[in-house]
């Protein structure tokens, strides 16, 4: 007998089954997509206990007849394509033929099913990818699956699956995504006999609003193009209202829920000089292109593609964000005395930028200019060797912040000298003579380094100080907000926030940990949500405990900007160097910087 040998269907199928239905998700997924692409005006998803134990999805669709609805479960088994050239001109959701098939071998699987011109449902069953009932039922024109005990037969892939909440947030996100998508077709999504969100047939403007609110949608400005080879529709946010996570950023392909960098990085490309470092746009993007420039059949989960044409998607992209942006006079233009007009992007914030041209005299001018250059002549004047030609060079400057960093001194040694005094610079660094030389400290990671810690030890301790409002806040939070606030509730108490849950989507907040700045209640609990999503996704090893901390000290920390009393900066200083660890932020980021005095004298010539 040779070493090789074919593997049993039941084994085949599962493996199969495995790189489709990855979780609840998938399921939702595939079955909202056939529903879909079946011509449903009316959806409907059902879940119970995040999906683990039901899953359902109900139709108006068009329903199959008896034999198809048995040679469904098949693998492989589509009526999308027939032959080659269909599969390069794709036009459906579903194509593969693998996704009932790969729910049946994990789960057990009831589906009922008619047509318009039938008088009686079909109903099909089947446990583990077998065959177990095929008969006649009542039910109206459409189709009807329910998707019961995933994972039953493969105990090691339930095990692997994440707690209720965390599954339902994943569940929801992308039934989300088909509502953006699909605002023609209603859909409704109950989870645990609770009716989480139902959405009426509307436009896509109206459906932005229903899924995030009006007051959401008036921060977008639209995008919109057309051309021969692509076109594009859609929403991005204006710069100002810029957020620190990459939380809702969707980009459909042909209405078909896509994830590419490219495109990504095309939409901040236009934000060029718009928003600080760090923040991220909104947007909500419908590309539309012919079939036969794009594969979509890179990956069983259909979320990765690839374009015919990289660059030029790329390109366009940039282009119309970029051109819809200067349209509503977000990029302020000033007009120049002696060279005519010239545009100025800011830094800065935009709401605090007034729109109008301004005549400016010629020392006016010089005195922008030497604004604009004034970060780059520091960094050069102070390190000439990073300078090549009139190009500053990242990787030079790169490499003398790292000589820099690797002679950070013993924080605790140098703080001994008694003569040390500090000095904030620009509201950002704060700056202390020391016997060796200079030290800065980056305020912002400093103080998220001390919040951290105590973070840790309030969650450690169960021993929380609440500060409590005055007037209760009442907070409104989306279903997967909401479920992890659920989650969360525990910790978040530990850390101070004093909370109640009211109704399916309300927060009513009565006390703050103190160091949550008065008046930013609600918007601090929000980004601490956002961030522990992000985080979630970067760094899936995290521990809960860990990522709240890490989300609470990044959003609850000074900001650069923040301008700081002497006796402030000793406080912050004295606290920074109780902590376990002064010298790097919870995310890596150096704390502090030395510059030693033997540098100082090299750079000014001194030998």
């Amino acid at each position: 007998m040779g070493r090789i040998k074919i593997l049993p269907e039941e084994i085949a199928s599962k493996i199969a089954a495995g790189e489709v239905i990855q979780r609840p998700e998938s399921v939702v997924k595939e079955l909202v997509e056939n529903s879909i692409d079946a011509g449903a005006k009316n959806i409907t998803v059902i879940l119970k206990d995040a999906g683990k134990t039901l899953i359902q999805v109900i139709d108006d669709g068009c329903g199959m007849s008896e034999d198809d609805a048995v040679i469904a479960f098949e693998r492989h088994a589509t009526s999308k394509i027939q032959t080659y050239e269909d599969l390069e001109n794709i036009k459906t959701l579903g194509f593969r033929g693998e996704a009932l098939a790969s729910i049946a071998a994990v789960s057990q699987v009831e589906m009922k099913t008619r047509t318009a011109d039938e008088e009686l449902a079909t109903l099909v069953k089947i446990e583990g990818g077998k065959l177990i009932e095929v008969s006649k039922t009542s039910h109206p024109p459409g189709t009807s699956i329910s998707v019961k005990n995933l994972f039953f037969n493969t105990p090691a892939r339930r095990n692997f699956l994440k707690s209720n909440h965390t599954e339902f947030k994943h569940a929801y996100e992308a039934f989300i995504r088909f509502a953006l998508a699909y605002p023609e077709i209603s859909f409704e999504f109950i989870s645990d006999d609770e009716q989480i969100a139902k959405f009426e047939a509307c436009d896509f403007e109206t459906r932005i609003k229903q899924v995030f609110g009006e007051k959401f949608f008036e921060t977008l400005i639209p995008v919109k193009e057309k051309t021969e080879y692509i076109s594009i529709y859609g929403y991005t946010s204006k710069p100002e209202f810029s957020r620190k996570t990459k939380s809702d950023q969707f980009i459909f392909l042909n209405r078909r829920y896509i994830v590419n960098r490219s495109i990504n990085h095309a939409v901040y490309n236009a934000y060029e000089h718009l928003i600080d470092k760090g923040s991220f746009p909104s947007f909500i993007l419908m590309l539309e292109i012919d079939p036969r420039h794009v594969d979509v059949n890179v990956h069983p989960s259909k979320l990765e593609v690839k374009f015919e044409d990289e660059s030029g998607v790329y390109n366009f992209v940039r282009a119309v964000v970029k051109h819809s942006l200067s349209q509503f006079n977000l990029i302020p233009e000033l007009t120049l005395e002696s060279t005519g007009e010239i545009k100025i992007q800011p830094s800065t914030n935009l709401s605090e930028i007034k729109h109008r041209l301004i005549t400016l005299t010629e020392p006016m001018k010089e005195k922008i200019q030497k604004e604009q250059q004034y970060s780059l002549e520091l960094i050069t004047s102070s390190f000439p060797e990073a300078k090549t030609g009139t190009e500053l060079d990242v990787k030079k400057v790169e490499k003398i912040s790292r000589e820099i960093e690797s002679a950070i001194i013993t924080a605790q040694e140098e703080k001994s000298d008694e003569s040390i005094t500090f000095m904030q610079v620009h509201n950002k660094y704060i700056i202390a003579q020391i016997k060796t030389g200079l030290m800065i400290i980056d305020q912002h990671v400093a103080h998220e380094r001390i919040l951290y810690e105590r973070a840790l030890d309030s969650l450690n301790s169960n021993s929380p100080f609440t500060q409590q409002l005055l007037f209760p806040q009442t907070i409104e939070l989306t279903p997967a907000d909401m479920a992890i606030v659920k989650e969360l509730k525990d910790y978040l108490e530990n850390l101070g926030f004093d909370l109640r849950i009211f109704g399916k989507n309300t927060v009513i907040l009565y006390g703050v940990p103190p160091e949550v700045k008065q008046g930013a209640e609600k918007k601090i609990l929000q980004e601490i949500i956002d961030l522990y999503k992000e985080n979630s996704n970067t760094d899936p090893e995290l521990t809960p405990r860990e990522n709240l901390a890490k989300a609470f000290a990044c959003k609850t920390a000074i900001k650069a900007g923040d301008k700081l009393t002497p006796e402030e900066i000793q406080v912050l200083i004295d606290q920074l160097f109780l902590t376990r660890n002064p010298y790097v932020c919870p995310h890596g980021r150096p704390i502090i910087i030395k510059i030693s005095i033997e540098e100082l004298d090299k750079r000014f010539g001194r030998t």
